[in-house]
């Protein structure tokens, strides 16, 4: 008698079980996906930063430029030098070249926080404008189109986000 009771309440929570999940599904979602790298890429904000981040790098590159040239030019008077003063000068090219490395590793580091610093901004922007139009057109998700293995066209939101961006 037991086993028939647990039996019977087993079946009954199954059923009210899938009367729930029945209606969670019910629901109609609105779902629409963005390609992020191509809202990205045609962004005005994200050239822009590019552009200002290749002047910068353009920059470092002629500050490098000259070390070098400098480290050339020791380079050439230690040639032409005593054995003594040869040694000398090795002194000075070896500081030189130590500070060279320092400067490519230190103009690496700030070009990389700089670049990593814009490109936050920018996905915050991007993220900004994709949650406030899917809270406006009622849509419940918005996927990235990396995660989808097929999406129709008609679900596809990038265009309206990078109108809404680009303003």
């Amino acid at each position: 008698m037991k086993k028939i009771a647990i039996a019977a309440l087993i079946v009954a929570a199954f059923l009210m079980a899938s009367c729930v999940v029945k209606e969670a599904f019910a629901k109609d979602y609105k779902i629409g996906y963005v390609d992020l790298a191509k809202v990205f890429d045609q962004y005005g904000k994200t050239k822009d930063a590019e552009k200002a981040l290749s002047e910068k790098g353009k920059a470092k590159e002629v500050e490098r430029k000259t070390m070098i040239d400098e480290l050339r030019k020791l380079k050439d008077e230690q040639a032409l030098l005593s054995d003594k003063a040869k040694a000398e000068k090795q002194g000075i090219i070896d500081d030189k070249v130590k500070k060279l490395q320092d400067f490519d590793k230190k103009a690496q580091d700030e070009l990389m926080g700089e670049r990593n610093d814009m490109l936050g901004g920018i996905l915050k922007d991007i993220e900004k404008v994709v949650t406030d139009y899917a809270k406006e057109t009622g849509y419940d998700m918005v996927l990235n189109s990396r995660t989808l293995l097929y999406g129709a066209d008609q679900y596809d939101l990038t265009q309206e986000v990078l109108k809404r961006l680009n303003k």
